[in-house]
């Protein structure tokens, strides 16, 4: 069973690296580009639906302001990536948000940011596969109503390839993502040629019309119609997700770190925005109509009259007629290369392939921010340590079970996720830049003359970009906040206080740790006394016997439980029989217990004398199948998790191998978890003659004698 298990995880993951490899794994800009910006660039696969869907409830008439929405939002995009330039040349150490909030604005608010990102990671992963599971059942019928358990798989699917590594997912990531890339930009140019030569077709939702909300047949010069548009604003702003990913992976680039950043994002910036307008300007002259599925059948309208859903999510019309509809990028994709099918099917493939890959940018981000919280001791130590392939395995594996809960929790629905989206990267964005401020502010004042002009044009930009982003704030936050919002906002509080709650433990167990100034009495007790457990007269008992002889202690006995007096009294007999040179004490029962008598015996002897060390020797079997386990060794578990909690005692737990745990050690050799990160040697090869037994001392918590 270990060496299926052992040879599973080195198909799924591959070969241990050892530690002076850890250059090898660095990223060039070409393969860095996929990894870190698969999120925003897979943005426009979405961000148009969720801008078409909001503007829907206000008929035909607020369509026109798709392409408006968003060159705003890419204006936003540019303005936070000219930002960030500045974020990965002044914190280039990979801490990001969280690093350059900690530094220049306090730990409170860079754990503000760290639980933010964290939450927003997370989410990145949930809305990500979400998406691409429903286009998945878009393209594939039998799929449908499966959509969570197929984004789950996902998930699995993309959890296992990032187990192997950042650099190889990345080199399996590029291709799709420079697929997706160019497939998109290609059918921008192809569909504003068409346009310009007045051949490109309408949309097949062009002949539908969209019927207006009451709420809004004012238009938009009401309160209404304006808080409209901002919703749809807040929305399209999905698509600046994954910008600060880089600014958190700088360690991840090669040399030079921060120049190959700072390009890095200058092109997700450019290609982003130009990939979104591109989308927007020709959805709104091929007439795109995109509707909340949900009320499908009462907005949706042709010659007059509603559709009708069908259980399939298509709708059928009084004609006879049946429509289904597809994403914004689907349609467009229809009208742009009609006639030529196999052009459609390539963008509907890469479209589907991005937006899990988008998730990628996540598994990046997540492990790397977690390492570095639980460096500082805000998360479990666990998150710092690096795995086989040298990648944060623990971070990876904690992002996805929570992504998968989420999946699961929401049905996989990107409308109902989309709305707890966002909230954490602003939060981010706004702290950051308010903390960059600072940071030129600080730098200035010390600054040479000539090193002056570029520190106030750096504070400039950051200055303009927490102005843009605390905006963007306040409006998803009043728009998305009654949506659900409120959900991500309450989960970065719970997180906060979480990591506050981490670090008090650690700081406290730090303090109780910390040797004082009379550190040297406490390394010498005054005497040694050691207890060995015997229950019968047989080979694991004289081990136990033996050891405790060996370490040589000051008072030296064993002990056993009257529970049954023929039986103890045999016992008595034999040990005299015998004339082992340890003398056996008796410890009366009447209820038959067997932990209590023991551990009112061993608090007596510290009671009477404080200063000494208990030392209980127990005699354990070593099986070698599981159910073995439940059929031995039980007394001897409790025992040691009541002494452990005992002052002044340690536990020597020694090991007798039964005949079915031969050939165990060989079963179970291969490096550990970690093993290669710590340095560990290569375990003996089969043929090689195993360590010798020995026991293994468990040390109970408390202060020490």
């Amino acid at each position: 069973m270990a060496v299926a298990g052992r040879v599973l995880k080195r198909l799924l993951v591959g070969r241990p690296l050892g530690s002076d490899r850890l250059a090898e794994t660095l990223l060039p800009k070409k393969i860095a580009l996929p990894v870190f910006a698969s999120d925003a660039l897979s943005s426009v696969a979405y961000a148009p639906d969720e801008i078409f869907l909001t503007l829907s409830v206000a008929g035909l008439g607020a369509y026109a302001f798709s392409w408006k929405v968003g060159i705003a939002v890419g204006l936003v995009m540019l303005v936070v990536v000219a930002s960030y330039r500045q974020n990965v040349h002044a914190y280039p150490s990979g801490g990001g948000d969280y690093e350059v909030a900690t530094t220049n604005l306090g730990p409170t608010a860079g754990l503000t940011v760290a639980s933010a990102l964290l939450v927003d990671y997370v989410l990145t992963v949930a809305v990500s596969i979400s998406s691409a599971a429903q286009y998945g059942a878009a393209a594939i019928p039998a799929l449908k109503g499966h959509e969570p358990l197929v984004a789950c798989l996902a998930v699995a699917v993309l959890t296992a390839m990032n187990l192997r590594g950042v650099r190889e997912s990345g080199g399996l990531f590029a291709i799709p993502t420079y697929v997706f890339m160019f497939s998109i930009l290609g059918m921008a140019l192809i569909g504003l040629v068409r346009l310009t030569f007045g051949a490109l077709p309408m949309a097949e939702s062009a002949r539908f019309g969209v019927e207006t909300q009451p709420a809004y047949e004012g238009g938009f010069v009401t309160l209404a119609g304006a808080f409209l548009v901002l919703r749809a604003f807040s929305s399209g702003c999905a698509a600046l997700t994954g910008v600060e990913a880089i600014s958190n992976g700088v360690p991840a680039f090669e040399r030079p770190k921060s120049k190959n950043a700072a390009t890095t994002l200058a092109l997700l910036g450019g290609i982003a925005v130009t990939m979104l307008l591109s989308i927007l300007t020709l959805a709104h002259f091929t007439k795109i109509k995109f509707v909340d599925t949900a009320d499908i059948s009462r907005e949706l309208l042709l010659n007059g009259q509603h559709g009708t859903r069908a259980g399939d999510g298509s709708v059928r019309f009084a004609d006879g007629t049946t429509y289904t509809q597809d994403p914004v990028i689907g349609q467009l994709a229809k009208s742009v290369f009609h006639g030529f099918p196999p052009a459609f099917y390539l963008v509907a493939a890469a479209t589907g392939i991005i937006l899990v890959l988008a998730a990628n940018t996540a598994f990046n981000g997540f492990p790397v921010l977690g390492s570095i919280l639980a460096r500082d001791g805000y998360l479990p130590k666990q998150l710092h340590t690096r795995g086989d392939r040298l990648a944060f395995s623990n971070g990876i594996l904690a992002l996805a079970l929570m992504a998968v809960v989420l999946i699961l929790a929401f049905d996989a629905q990107v409308t109902r996720l989309i709305q707890l989206y966002i909230v954490g990267v602003f939060v981010s964005f706004t702290t950051s830049q308010i903390g960059m401020i600072r940071h030129w502010n600080r730098l200035l004042r010390t600054a040479e003359s000539s090193e002056k002009p570029a520190m106030l044009r750096a504070r400039v930009i950051n200055a303009v970009g927490a102005g843009m982003s605390g905006t963007v704030l306040v409006v998803v936050l009043i728009t998305k906040f009654l949506n659900g919002a409120w959900i991500a906002i309450a989960a970065m509080v719970v997180i906060f206080l979480l990591m506050k709650a981490i670090r008090r433990h650690y700081t406290h167990v730090a303090d109780e740790l910390a040797p004082g100034d009379d550190f040297r009495d406490e390394l010498l007790p005054s005497r040694v006394h050691a207890l060995v457990l015997v229950s019968k007269i047989h080979r694991p008992a004289l081990r136990a016997l033996a050891y405790a002889r060996a370490s040589r202690p000051s008072v030296l006995e064993a002990i056993n439980v009257n529970v049954e007096p023929e039986e103890t009294q045999a016992l008595q007999d034999e040990w005299e029989k015998r004339e082992i040179p340890v003398p056996l004490k008796s410890l009366d029962s009447p209820y038959r217990e067997i932990t209590r008598p023991i551990i009112e015996y061993v608090r007596s002897i510290r009671t009477n004398n404080p200063r000494d060390v208990v030392m209980v020797y127990i005699p354990e079997y070593v099986v070698g199948h599981w159910w073995e386990q439940v059929l031995h060794n039980q007394s001897a578990l409790r025992l040691k998790a009541r002494l452990l909690f005992t002052p002044g005692v340690l536990v020597a737990s020694v090991p007798w191998q039964l005949h079915s745990s031969e050939g165990l050690a060989h079963r179970l050799e291969g490096p550990a978890a970690g093993a290669v990160r710590r340095g560990t040697p290569p375990p003996t090869h089969l043929g090689e003659t195993p360590p010798p037994p020995s026991a293994t001392v468990s040390a109970p918590p408390g202060r020490q004698p």
